[in-house]
C-alpha cells in the first residue's frame, strides 16, 4: 500500500457517511430561526468546526453567533435531560429542546413534581399521559401488522400522544383505515400524513465511493475499537466488505434487519479506525468525543458518501419505521434529507454520536426526512466501544 492509499484508508474508515439536510425549513426550523433570544453563555466552552457552523447556517438559517449559542444550549439541555428524568420519576411524560428558549421542556403528570423538575434546570409542561402510558401504546401498535401505506409511528410528548404517520395516497385503503381504527383503540393516538413512504438508502456500485458489498455502496458510520457501526440492511453477517480502492477491509461481524437496522464490520488488512466524521473537503473533519443521546428538537447533522454535509433537527425518538422489508424499532426520526449510498452513515450533533442511517424519504434536492439507528442501542448489542477523541 502506497503512502497516499493509506493515508486515504486509514480517512476512510474513520467513519462518516450518512444522510441528512432539509433543503427547506420545517415548521420546527421556523422556530430555530427567531431563536435571537436564547442564551449565549459559554459558547466557547463548545467545540464547533468551521465546517459544522456552514452547513448549520446553511440548512438551518443561522448565524454563526446563533449557531454557538444553540450548541451551547443543547450541550446544557442534554445534560439535564437525564436529571430531570429521575426526578419526575413515574410522572415523566417525555422532553423536547426548544431552540427558541434554549431550553429542556419535561412533560409530567403530576403538577407536585414540577418544582423539583424546574429546578433540574427543566421549563415544565403538565399533560394527561406519562411516558409509561404511551410507551405501552406503541407496543400495542408494534404487535399490529402494519399494511405498507402505514409509514411509522412514534410517541410524541410535544403531542402527549402516540402519532401514527400515514402515507397521503393511501390514506383511503381500507387496510390502512383498519390499522387506524385499531391504533386508536390502543390509546391516545394522532394521525398524520407523510408524502412518501419510507425507504433504505443503499445503491447500486458506484466507482469511488466506498463501501462495497456484493454489488451494494453503503456508508461507514463510526469507528468502533475493531473496526466500525454501519447499517443492517447493507449486509448479512460475514459478507465481505471492501473500500474504495477494492482492497480488503474486513466481513460482518453481526448484522440484524429488520427489526433493527444495524451491523459492525471488522477492520484488518491494513486498514485502521479514528475518532472522526469526515468533510469530504466540503467542510473541516469532525472529531467524535462521545454519543450523549441529543433530545427531541436539538440540531443534528451528518456527512455522507453521496449527499455529504446537511445539518436538520431531531423530529422523533424511539419510532417504528414500516419498511417495505419490515418494521424497524426505536429509530430516531429527523428533518434532513439522504440519497441511495447513504445507507449506513454517521448522524452527529457537536461533537457526540448519534446514530447510523439507516432510510427515509425525499431526497438533498427537494427535502426529506431520515430515520437513524441510535448508537449506544449498536454499541450494547454487540459489545463494541466507540472510538472517541
Amino acid at each position: 500500500m502506497t503512502a497516499l492509499r493509506a493515508s486515504l484508508a486509514a480517512t476512510l474508515v474513520v467513519g462518516a457517511w450518512a444522510t441528512v439536510g432539509l433543503a427547506s425549513a420545517s415548521a420546527s426550523d421556523s422556530a430555530v430561526n427567531s431563536q435571537s433570544t436564547a442564551p449565549r453563555a459559554d459558547t466557547a466552552q463548545v467545540p464547533a468546526s468551521a465546517g459544522l457552523i456552514s452547513a448549520m447556517r446553511r440548512d438551518l438559517g443561522l448565524t454563526e453567533s446563533q449557531v454557538r449559542a444553540r450548541l451551547a444550549a443543547e450541550k446544557r439541555a442534554t445534560a439535564v435531560q437525564d436529571k430531570a428524568q429521575r426526578v419526575a420519576g413515574s410522572s415523566y411524560a417525555g422532553s423536547w429542546f426548544d431552540p427558541a428558549t434554549g431550553k429542556l421542556t419535561v412533560a409530567v403528570t403530576d403538577d407536585k413534581r414540577a418544582g423539583a423538575v424546574g429546578a433540574a434546570g427543566a421549563s415544565v409542561r403538565l399533560v394527561s399521559h406519562s411516558a409509561r402510558q404511551l410507551d405501552a401504546t406503541k407496543a400495542q401498535l408494534d404487535r399490529l401488522s402494519a399494511p405498507d401505506g402505514i409509514s411509522s409511528w412514534h410517541v410524541d410528548p410535544k403531542a402527549n400522544r402516540v402519532v401514527v404517520n400515514v402515507v397521503a395516497s393511501a390514506k383511503g385503503d381500507n387496510d390502512v383505515r383498519r390499522f387506524v381504527e385499531q391504533a386508536r383503540k390502543a390509546g391516545p393516538v394522532q394521525v398524520k400524513q407523510t408524502p412518501e413512504a419510507p425507504r433504505t438508502f443503499s445503491a447500486g456500485t458506484v466507482g469511488g465511493d466506498p463501501y462495497y458489498t456484493g454489488n451494494v455502496r453503503c456508508s461507514i458510520g463510526f469507528s468502533v475499537y475493531g473496526g466500525f457501526v454501519t447499517a443492517g440492511h447493507c449486509g448479512q453477517a460475514g459478507a465481505a466488505v471492501s473500500g474504495w480502492d477494492g482492497s480488503a477491509i474486513g466481513n460482518f461481524q453481526g448484522s440484524s434487519f429488520p427489526g433493527d437496522d444495524y451491523a459492525w464490520v471488522s477492520v484488518g488488512n491494513g486498514w485502521w479506525t479514528v475518532p472522526v466524521v469526515l468533510g469530504w473537503g466540503t467542510v473541516s473533519d469532525q472529531l467524535v468525543r462521545g454519543s450523549a443521546e441529543a433530545p427531541i428538537g436539538a440540531s443534528i447533522c451528518r456527512s455522507g458518501s453521496t449527499s455529504h454535509w446537511h445539518c436538520g433537527n431531531v423530529l422523533a425518538t424511539n419510532e417504528t419505521v414500516n419498511y417495505s422489508q419490515g418494521a424497524v424499532h426505536q429509530m430516531t426520526k429527523t428533518s434532513v434529507c439522504a440519497e441511495p449510498g447513504d445507507s449506513g452513515g454517521s448522524f452527529i450533533s457537536g461533537d457526540q454520536a448519534q446514530g447510523v442511517t439507516s432510510g427515509g424519504w425525499g431526497n438533498c434536492g427537494s427535502g426529506g426526512e431520515t430515520w437513524h439507528q441510535p448508537i449506544s442501542e449498536i454499541l450494547n448489542r454487540y459489545g463494541l466501544t466507540l472510538h472517541t477523541a
